[in-house]
């Protein structure tokens, strides 16, 4: 078990938040390329992909884990992995740092959108936890700013 790179991910955030890394298929047309982004991220701070059937890889736009690219199947590979990658559990937002992951849903059903912590700032003691994403492409955006009924944290806690 070594450590996640969060400084890692957040800086792939940082570079790739307004444009797209050409080694990776861009999901914007099919449905949305937020969880795509965000696993591209993930990598940059964990550098290992797991290969497994359901596992969490990337090897091109048609040959990827579901994992990589959909909201719910990151979620359910993160806080489930026991083999190679990186692995977290669900987290309250107040737990959550630089690096983790925040999944929302718009109607209070099926999470449909992946963000990445990109910084967390205390004013006036309130937390802002600012945010990257792409489909709506952002930038250490408050994720206050975004409309939504629910969402959770995922903290990643290492990679193996």
């Amino acid at each position: 078990m070594r450590k996640y790179n969060r400084e890692q991910a957040v800086a792939y955030a940082r570079e790739w938040a307004f444009k797209r890394n050409p080694k990776y298929y861009n999901f914007d047309t099919v449905g949305g390329d937020c969880t795509s982004f965000v696993s591209q991220c993930i990598y940059a701070g964990a550098n290992v992909m797991n290969y497994n059937k359901y596992g969490w890889y990337y090897k091109n736009g048609n040959d990827k884990s579901a994992s990589w690219s959909g909201v719910e199947y990151l979620h359910k590979f993160l806080v489930n992995n026991k083999g190679v990658g990186p692995y977290g559990r669900e987290a309250k937002i107040e737990e959550l740092e630089k690096g983790d992951i925040i999944q929302l849903s718009f109607n209070g059903g099926i999470f449909g959108h992946t963000l990445i912590i990109t910084e967390i700032n205390i004013t006036n003691n309130k937390k802002h936890i600012l945010i990257a994403s792409h489909t709506q492409d952002s930038y250490n955006r408050d994720v206050s700013t975004y409309m939504y009924e629910k969402a959770r944290g995922i903290k990643i806690e290492g990679v193996r």
